[in-house]
């Protein structure tokens, strides 16, 4: 049985490494959500336990989602362009309603890596590897 053969390498494209970051960074932040839900339910602060549970592992979803994205970037693959703009695209009026209500710097930092995730995707390579010739 033989192994298939190896993908065709891409060069490097610095749109690709800012989106998979921006994708990374995000990933994090989620994560972070995740670890805040479990403890804030191990004070017995929540109210509502399944309410708790519930939120931590919708969060957690889309953190191994957002994680995909990330991981098809750093492979070189295509698919990842349209989901990441569309879930950047969602955070822009997360971010806007985070400003209005008095959370500014938090809402303007969403706004701000969303419009980076965005921008890096559209611009980022995504011609096929087989039209790309090795230099």
């Amino acid at each position: 049985m033989t192994s298939p053969a190896p993908a065709p390498s891409r060069p490097r494209d610095l749109f690709r490494s800012v989106a998979a970051g921006v994708c990374g960074l995000q990933v994090l932040a989620l994560l972070g959500f995740v670890v805040f839900y479990l403890w804030e339910l191990t004070q017995d602060s929540a109210d509502d336990v399944a309410r708790v549970v519930m939120s931590a592992l919708l969060i957690a979803v889309f953190a191994v989602g957002i994680g995909a994205l990330a991981r098809g970037w750093l492979r070189g693959d295509n698919w990842p362009n349209t989901p990441t703009v569309v879930w950047n695209l969602l955070l822009v009026p997360v971010g806007w309603s985070l400003v209005q209500g008095d959370h500014g710097v938090v809402g303007a930092l969403v706004i701000l890596v969303a419009v980076v995730g965005i921008v890096a995707a559209i611009r980022a390579d995504t011609t096929d590897t087989e039209d790309v010739s090795p230099e």
